[in-house]
């Protein structure tokens, strides 16, 4: 919850999603304006969108408190990076006695905002 060079940022971390299943849906509003990037985000229906909907609007409320001249029409998505988290390893038990490894995914979302007309150093 930084200001810096790079802009706003906000960070959820150990989301239980896979970082393949939420990546797409990132890619849909990287580097959109915030508004447009929030409306595609409630209408995909995806996991994904919700968790990604929470951080958006957490760099938002961060850029928007910090510093009180932005407005939310100035502001666009600038980066957001899906990292693979920890793997949370279950037991499934299967037929004739054998048993698998089902893999329970995390990921930790970054999104960074930033002003729409503030020039890039």
């Amino acid at each position: 919850m930084a200001a810096n060079k790079t802009g706003y940022r906000a960070t959820a971390k150990w989301l239980i999603a896979s970082p393949t299943k939420v990546r797409p849906v990132a890619d849909l509003v990287k580097l959109k304006p915030y508004g447009q990037a929030l409306a595609i985000l409630e209408n995909v229906p995806n996991k994904g969108a919700k968790l990604l909907t929470k951080v958006v609007k957490s760099a938002a409320a961060n850029a928007l408190d910090r510093n009180r001249k932005l407005d939310e029409d100035m502001l666009y998505i600038r980066e957001i990076r899906i990292d693979e988290g920890p793997r949370m390893k279950r037991v499934w038990f299967r037929a004739r006695g054998r048993a698998d490894m089902l893999l329970k995914r995390m990921c930790h979302i970054t999104c960074v905002i930033d002003e729409i007309g503030k020039a890039e150093a």
